[in-house]
């Protein structure tokens, strides 16, 4: 039977390579239609039914092969025998010898299996739900809808072993640089710092299970990669964003941030521009802006914004690339108000230390559980985030944008 997958996936993969390949093909046909079609427009020559026609066809084609190969990429994503699926946190751990183990856990055991993100391909892991890699079964629950998580992609990575982070916190720099004629004494520039203290914050939590689950390692899985890793990495981002701070929880970036400020003699100016303002303004705190967040809402407006002859501005219905703007990432999440925004130096400005990275611990609590067959599954990690500069973030309410209600 495995032969026989294994024969059937590699058919799929060469079926899905000639899809792809003709997706490219008659995307390059669309786009020489549509040069000439704009070249036309722009020379005021009158475009023919027939020209319209081939776009037209060349479209429909398209969308129809994409459509195809889309399906096909589910198909073999699902295919437990295809090299390209994705290792996920619930794969993991029972994959691991700590769950192999398991089997004999009684009262008062625990079970720690520990997760090394960049074996799993550091974050880019959250996009892929534990149903596409495990064999279908009946669910007796309607799961929440799940975002995509990747305000920590923006963020320069790092490690540590103590439970507090002193953070050396740029407060100004006098740039004396100047043209410095032979004997003369070179000038000095003044580079001051403030030493910040942030501790490392817990994220945890769990679930109860039956025990049964520790014998069933599709549902043990599923339960890990849909909810535990998933709840867990939502609150993570929340907190990046926006945390209290207080020694209880994260420090967050929007808190920190400077207020967005037009330095520029531009009065008038769309939420693009606005986004272009800000990186403005971090621009002359000394950075170069890595990437911009916003609410969905915001971004799809952004991208379906059209000219006067119903053009798209910067959106393409049939791009599958990166969202980008002003050259760099954007990051469109729930998390972030709607009608706000942040931009900012992320990879200069800020950076994240992980003390634990995210682990299981399997554990009978108490008597209760273990008369009952059942079973605690904890989630958790440890992380501090270190903010070098504030005003290498930038923050406020989007030009004309609708912003969230209170209390939503």
């Amino acid at each position: 039977m495995a032969d026989e997958n294994e024969i059937k996936a590699v058919e799929l993969a060469k079926v899905l390579k000639e899809k792809q390949e003709a997706v490219n093909k008659a995307v390059d046909e669309v786009k020489g239609l549509g040069e000439e079609l704009k070249g036309k427009l722009a020379k005021g020559d009158k475009v023919t039914e027939e020209l319209k026609n081939d776009v037209d066809k060349l479209l429909t084609e398209v969308n129809g092969l994409k459509s195809q190969v889309q399906d096909m990429e589910q198909a073999q994503a699902r295919n437990p025998v295809t090299s390209q699926g994705k290792q996920t946190l619930g794969s993991t751990v029972v994959k691991s010898e700590q769950f192999k183990s398991c089997a004999n856990i009684s009262q008062g055991d625990k079970l720690h299996i520990p997760i090394n993100t960049k074996e799993l391909g550091g974050s880019d892991y959250l996009s892929h739900s534990a149903g596409a890699l495990v064999q279908p079964h009946t669910v007796s629950a309607v799961t929440l809808p799940e975002q995509r998580l990747m305000v920590r992609d923006l963020l320069t990575p790092g490690n540590t072993d103590s439970a507090m982070i002193i953070v050396p916190r740029e407060e100004a720099f006098q740039n004396n640089a100047n043209v410095t004629p032979e004997g003369s004494v070179k000038p000095e520039s003044q580079l001051n710092y403030v030493q910040e203290t942030v501790p490392v914050v817990t994220i945890a939590h769990w679930l109860k299970a039956t025990r049964q689950i520790l014998s069933d390692a599709s549902g043990l899985q599923s339960m890990i990669d849909g909810r535990l890793r998933y709840g867990l990495k939502l609150k993570e981002e929340q907190q990046l964003l926006k945390g209290a701070g207080g020694g209880v929880e994260i420090d967050g970036l929007i808190p920190n941030a400077t207020e967005f400020k037009n330095e520029s003699n531009v009065k008038d100016f769309t939420i693009i521009d606005q986004l272009r303002l800000a990186m403005l303004q971090v621009v002359l705190s000394g950075y170069s802006a890595t990437g911009h967040v916003l609410n969905p809402v915001q971004w799809a407006e952004i991208e379906m914004a059209k000219d006067d002859i119903g053009r798209y501005v910067i959106g393409n219905p049939q791009g599958q690339t990166i969202p980008t703007l002003w050259g760099q990432p954007v990051v469109a999440t729930p998390s972030m108000p709607q009608g706000e925004f942040l931009t900012g130096a992320f990879k200069m400005g800020a950076q994240i230390f992980d003390r634990w990275e995210m682990g299981i611990n399997i554990a009978f609590n108490n008597e209760s559980d273990f008369v009952r067959n059942m079973v605690t599954i904890l989630c958790e990690e440890r992380l501090a985030l270190a903010i070098y500069r504030k005003d290498a973030f930038v923050t406020g309410k989007l030009q004309g944008a609708q912003t969230t209600p209170p209390n939503s």
